[in-house]
């Protein structure tokens, strides 16, 4: 993964692409994803809930074309990397925070999940790209279930930021790299 731009070894495997609602983040990882010369797989993890929720899935595959395979998995997102990663492809979930939703609804441990996920990122056969929300810069939610969703969804984005070997934050269309950081140790 190191080295010197254009040098072998210096592209990531994978890359979590995390920002607000409306951030530009999905845009950024299919651009990504184009970007990497080999097939584009994307996996789905939204249901339509509603007629809005629809609308929204409606809008995500317009804007894909035909070099796209599109992939829907709900729950079982370990499964279908293991299935769809290749050397010759990469994956792009989109996203994390609806997949996250669809385990607390099927009352799924959500620790376990994580950590299942966050296991077999580096072994993964082929790259993978990773969108999620960050939903903990807000107001405190005003009941227990959004909270514990808060916070099992910054848990999720800590573990995969762990793993990964990029984190882009995606604010107003524009990406910023987070890891690896050029900031220096901080030593006080």
């Amino acid at each position: 993964m190191s080295g010197e731009p254009g040098t072998p070894g210096d592209c990531p495997r994978s890359v979590l692409v995390t920002g607000g609602a409306r951030s530009g983040k999905s845009s950024f990882a299919e651009r990504l994803a184009l970007g990497a010369g080999r097939e584009p797989v994307y996996v789905a993890t939204s249901a339509a809930w509603d007629q809005e929720m629809a609308e929204r899935i409606g809008h995500h595959k317009a804007r894909r074309d035909e070099r796209w395979t599109t992939v829907e998995e709900q729950l079982d997102l370990v499964g279908t990397l293991a299935q769809h990663c290749g050397p010759d492809r990469v994956v792009l979930v989109d996203c994390l925070t609806l997949w996250l939703t669809n385990l607390m609804l099927a009352d799924r441990d959500l620790a376990g999940e994580t950590a299942n996920l966050a296991a077999v990122v580096p072994g993964l056969a082929g790259p993978v790209i990773f969108v999620t929300n960050e939903v903990g810069l807000g107001i405190v939610p005003d009941n227990a279930m959004a909270r514990a969703f808060r916070d099992a969804q910054g848990r999720l984005n800590q573990e995969l930021a762990r793993v990964c070997d990029r984190v882009v934050l995606v604010a107003c269309g524009l990406p910023l790299l987070l890891k690896p950081s050029s900031c220096p140790d901080i030593l006080l």
